[in-house]
């Protein structure tokens, strides 16, 4: 049998392939607040929030990216106030909302909208994970 390496060290990265490109960037960017972190092409982004990393590529068509499986990934915020300062900024910014501030049997408590390609985003507070 084998034996298992070192415990991988968390997921801190994520590549996305959008048609809305300069959207999904402005979302990503100005609503969320990720910086860019390298610009490796005209159709390729490397954002980050300090100690993570969000790759945007430039589908070359549709069909591209059609075929995903992801059915939702979150962003961790730092409190239960703070997840609910979120909710209030997103809907004035015209976020879609897919629901409101909910809580959790576990503890967290979370929120689900639409980026602009069409991904379900939950900020989520959740006591465990951070």
């Amino acid at each position: 049998m084998n034996t298992r390496p070192a415990p991988f060290q968390g997921m801190k990265h994520l590549a996305l392939v959008v048609s809305k490109y300069e959207e999904c960037e402005y979302f990503y960017t100005k609503i969320v607040g990720m910086e860019v972190l390298r610009r490796a092409s005209n159709n390729l982004v490397y954002l980050t929030l300090g100690q993570d990393n969000l790759s945007l590529g430039r589908a070359k068509s549709n069909r591209e990216h059609s075929n995903t499986s992801v059915d939702h990934f979150g962003f961790m915020v730092e409190s239960k106030e703070s997840l609910n300062q979120w909710f209030e900024y997103m809907k004035k910014e015209g976020v879609t909302l897919l629901d409101t501030p909910h809580d959790h049997s576990d503890g967290a408590r979370s929120f689900h909208c639409l980026d602009p390609e069409g991904h379900v985003v939950q900020p989520l507070y959740h006591p465990s994970i951070l």
